[in-house]
């Protein structure tokens, strides 16, 4: 009995020890971010930017918000969601994956047009983008493909082909079209010359000095592009809601505004 006693009570100081150290290695674990990979360059100066600031580190996995979302609903262990566009959050949502109050709409992007190599004057002339886009994409594209993200499923694909089909010019093109897992795997085939033109959204184009830009879409011609961000309902890091409210701070609104993005103003929020 008296052996016992002492078991138990070695027991219960091992377990009081140990607590404090589980709670401390949980606060030191990377916050995991799920990201459209349209993010890439902004994210990633952003978050070393928050962990010179506070220490804490980030791990970010870029993909796309499709495929991200898909592995959030199988279970993978992401604290922080930030999504391409409204319809692949929401499906997070409607799951009941995400921290009840942690969403926001967070940035927001516009659509262009792209070619291979970078701007050169005369040499690069603004495509108007009028009723007769569709000749005009077929003209310049000759044999060649039209770079897209998957076009039902990847957001900056579904734009671009909304964009199209409000233009006019799906039906001429849709036989030419290069579909890529990813907004970025479209952009490295126009940027390796392997595709004469692309749709990608303007931070990608801004990002990668091996293309230009040869037009931006019209917002009405495409759902708008806005990024909405969450914490997931599975996370127990408490730096997860810490690091958000830090990207939708003032610290970090510039590393998105070079890129190209607009930060959404939230609600009480000064200007």
């Amino acid at each position: 009995m008296r052996l016992t006693r002492r078991i138990l009570a070695t027991l219960a100081l091992a377990t009081l020890a140990l607590t404090p150290g589980d709670r401390a290695a949980r606060a030191e674990e990377p916050v995991v971010v799920f990201a459209a990979a349209s993010l890439k360059n902004a994210l990633d100066d952003a978050s070393a930017a928050w962990t010179r600031a506070s220490g804490k580190t980030a791990r970010v996995s870029y993909a796309g918000s499709n495929a991200l979302a898909k592995q959030i609903e199988a279970g993978a262990p992401a604290d922080l969601f930030i999504s391409a566009d409204l319809a692949w959050m929401d499906y997070v949502d409607r799951a009941g994956l995400l921290k009840t109050g942690s969403r926001i709409d967070f940035l927001r992007n516009a659509l262009v047009l792209i070619a291979p190599g970078p701007k050169n004057g005369a040499a690069d002339p603004q495509i108007a983008l009028a009723p007769d886009l569709g000749t005009t994409l077929t003209r310049i594209l000759g044999g060649g493909r039209l770079a897209m993200a998957t076009i039902d499923a990847v957001p900056a694909g579904k734009y671009g082909k909304a964009a199209l089909e409000k233009l006019g010019a799906w039906d001429a093109v849709k036989g030419q079209v290069a579909q890529a897992e990813n907004v970025r795997a479209a952009l490295l085939l126009v940027a390796r010359d392997e595709a004469p033109l692309g749709i990608v959204y303007a931070t990608d184009a801004a990002a990668d000095p091996s293309v230009h830009v040869l037009a931006t879409f019209p917002a009405d011609s495409h759902p708008p592009i806005i990024y909405p961000a969450a914490v997931t309902k599975v996370s127990r890091n408490p730096d997860a809601g810490a690091l958000l409210g830090y990207l939708r701070g003032p610290e970090a609104r510039g590393f998105f505004e070079r890129q190209g993005f607009t930060v959404v103003a939230q609600p009480g929020a000064s200007q």
